[in-house]
């Protein structure tokens, strides 16, 4: 099915519009804030030596991520399609092939196969709300937590009943549609999920440990940064922004026509970058308050993180809060996740929306089992690169989101021409400049560097 025409022969989406730059800054932002920034960052940084890896982040998303996201966006905005409908369709307009339609098929399945297992990892912040809610880490040893955790995930009965509670919050929303249910929900979760990280930071402020949690944060130790660490930043950069996976291309196609795709993306990888930050802030100073160590690994959030809260003053309620946050991240990531695998079967099966969630959150469902078994019952099949779980992860992270970057950023820098490119970012100076610089040569060459390091 085509997408519609307005009255001035521009296309528009089969499936409507932000209502604001401020909604799809939200809705973009929401999609980018996920586990990736709360629960990925902090660790990352402290096996990497604070600071220094910080700033090579910082720099890595401006000069990477940033350019990425401006070339997802105007492919999405110039297509006003699914992200496999646009690519064949601009492909053609420019004189190239329509077999770039592969690209956006790689983002939309890397999308089903990310959101099937990042649903299991969201569950579980579920049942950390639950669990810190009741009380259950209040006292506890670091062995009673490190049980209570092989307990949970030990279970596939209770994992999978949170990854289908989580899957089906997911499903809710995007049945919904782009304004009543992408929208709002973004509308409500983004702020909601900045209020309670401001909330965090308030109580890690009076732990006594702020100063420390802030030097380790900023302060360089350039012993400590190796050309893995970099690599480790530039990787981190790519995947926190949701970048190669469809996603953005997506929202995209439903960015109106008057907004400025510079100064969105600008604002989202602000927004971004910034939870990114603040998670750091809010959960070191607790981790050196209470003499743990912040290059914990992913046991960080999970272990570490339940322990300090129960040694804490108020510590129910500040580690209920957490989660509550961590959920919210994770949901706001999972309805982008989401969405081009619907707008597709939308558009080319000529469903309706509601139809298309289901079908795909169903889908993506029953691909999640097997991650949730494989920390459990298939916790002992393991090959190539581990269990089911770490297979499908080192996939869509190493291989297919860095290899759909570097292709839709070629696609857009060099295959698109230049009138085309310059019409979306609407402006010919110094802004449009430095995207084509960047985009053409710059992100491409550090792409290759992740998908180089990933496959040797």
């Amino acid at each position: 099915m085509l997408s519609n025409q307005d009255s001035a022969g521009k296309r528009t989406s089969l499936h409507g519009h932000w209502s604001s730059r401020m909604a799809f800054i939200l809705a973009v932002t929401g999609s980018a804030v996920g586990l990736g920034n709360i629960w990925k960052f902090p660790y990352i940084a402290g096996q990497n030596g604070g600071g220094a890896f910080v700033l090579v982040y910082l720099i890595c998303v401006i000069v990477i991520g940033m350019p990425v996201m401006m070339s997802e966006i105007l492919i999405g905005r110039r297509g006003r399609r699914n992200p496999i409908a646009t690519m064949e369709l601009l492909g053609k307009e420019e004189g190239s092939s329509g077999n770039w339609r592969w690209v956006g098929g790689m983002g939309v399945l890397a999308g089903i196969l990310i959101l099937s297992y990042y649903s299991v990892i969201a569950g579980w912040t579920l049942g950390y709300v639950v669990k810190s809610a009741s009380g259950v880490f209040v006292g506890a040893t670091a062995e009673a937590v490190s049980a209570e955790f092989s307990g949970f995930v030990g279970d596939w009965r209770v994992i999978g009943f949170c990854h289908t509670l989580f899957m089906s919050l997911a499903i809710f929303v995007v049945a919904r549609g782009v304004e009543r249910g992408l929208e709002q929900a973004v509308r409500f979760m983004v702020p909601a999920l900045l209020i309670l990280m401001l909330v965090l930071l308030g109580y890690s402020i009076n732990s006594g440990s702020f100063g420390e949690g802030v030097a380790f944060m900023f302060t360089p130790d350039w012993s400590k940064l190796t050309w893995g660490s970099v690599l480790a930043a530039l990787g981190q950069a790519f995947f926190t922004l949701s970048i190669g996976m469809g996603a953005i291309m997506a929202y995209g196609a439903y960015l109106p026509e008057e907004t400025s795709i510079t100064g969105a993306s600008a604002a989202v990888v602000t927004a971004d970058t910034s939870i990114a930050i603040l998670a750091g802030l809010a959960i070191f100073p607790l981790v050196f308050a209470n003499g743990l160590d912040p290059a914990d690994g992913p046991g960080l959030v999970f272990q570490t993180l339940p322990l300090a809260f129960g040694q804490m003053a108020g510590g129910v309620f500040f580690s209920t809060i957490f989660f509550v946050l961590l959920s919210f991240a994770a949901w706001t990531s999972a309805i982008g996740l989401m969405e081009p695998a619907v707008a597709w079967v939308v558009e080319h099966y000529n469903k309706s929306r509601s139809a298309a969630t289901v079908l795909i959150g169903g889908l993506i469902w029953v691909i999640g089992l097997a991650s949730v078994l494989s920390f459990n019952v298939l916790a002992e099949t393991k090959f190539l690169a581990g269990t089911l779980f770490d297979n499908v992860d080192y996939l869509t992270s190493n291989i297919m989101l860095p290899l759909g970057g570097l292709l839709i950023t070629i696609f857009a820098g060099w295959v698109m021409c230049r009138n085309s490119t310059a019409d979306e970012l609407g402006s010919s100076g110094s802004l449009y400049k430095a995207w084509r610089l960047l985009a053409r040569f710059i992100a491409p060459i550090g792409i290759l560097f992740v998908l180089i390091n990933a496959v040797t």
